[in-house]
Formats: structure tokens, sequence, C-alpha cells
């Protein structure tokens, strides 16, 4: 269920158009409507408000103007945890200072 802080990648006619950010979500006089206003993130930046059901906020397909639109909430991926390939070690400098010396030997080659 998409709420208010959720971001939304919007599709026109099929192909992503932009990402949004939802700002508000409140009751619209008519029953069952919703005023949602959102943040449009591109340059530069752009607040509107469009008047949409619920199953549209949650991401049916809707018209607007006879062109097809589609909000689609956009979920953070889970972290894939990567092994740590550099190994700090601390070294005395010339200078008798510690330093942090980060071999680069274990790096992958592309």
């Amino acid at each position: 269920m998409t709420q208010e802080n959720d971001i939304v990648l919007i599709h026109f006619e099929d192909k992503p158009l932009a990402y949004a950010r939802i700002e508000e979500i409140s009751p619209d006089i008519k029953k069952d409507w919703y005023h949602v206003k959102m943040l449009i993130l591109q340059i530069p930046l752009q607040v509107v408000t469009w008047i949409l059901r619920n199953a549209y906020i949650n991401g049916d397909e809707f018209t607007m103007d006879g062109k097809r639109i589609r909000m689609e909430r956009v979920l953070c991926p889970e972290e894939v945890k990567q092994p740590d390939i550099f190994e700090e070690k601390e070294e005395k400098s010339e200078t008798g200072g510690i330093a942090k010396v980060i071999p680069l030997t274990n790096r992958k080659k592309n």
C-alpha cells in the first residue's frame, strides 16, 4: 500500500517517466477520492496534486487526457553484503606518525 513519503515511479503510456515522492494524501470532497500531493524528482523540481482513487494510488492504471498513467511504488532493494577486500594496517611513517595502509593488490580486475 502506497503511503506518504513513499517513492513512486510514474509510467506514462507504459514507459517510465519520472520518480516522485508522495508528500501528502488527503480526502477529496467526493467519497473514495483523494488529493495526492507529489514532489516530482526531476530538474527542476515540481509539486503536483492529482485527485485519485485508492486503487490508482496503489498501482492500477488510469487515464489523464486520454493518456494511460500508472504509479508503481519503489521499494529499496536489499543490501548485498560485499566481502571486505581491503585489509587495513597501521604503519609508522618516515615522520614518526602512524598511517593507514590499504593494499590494492586484492582488488578484482574487470
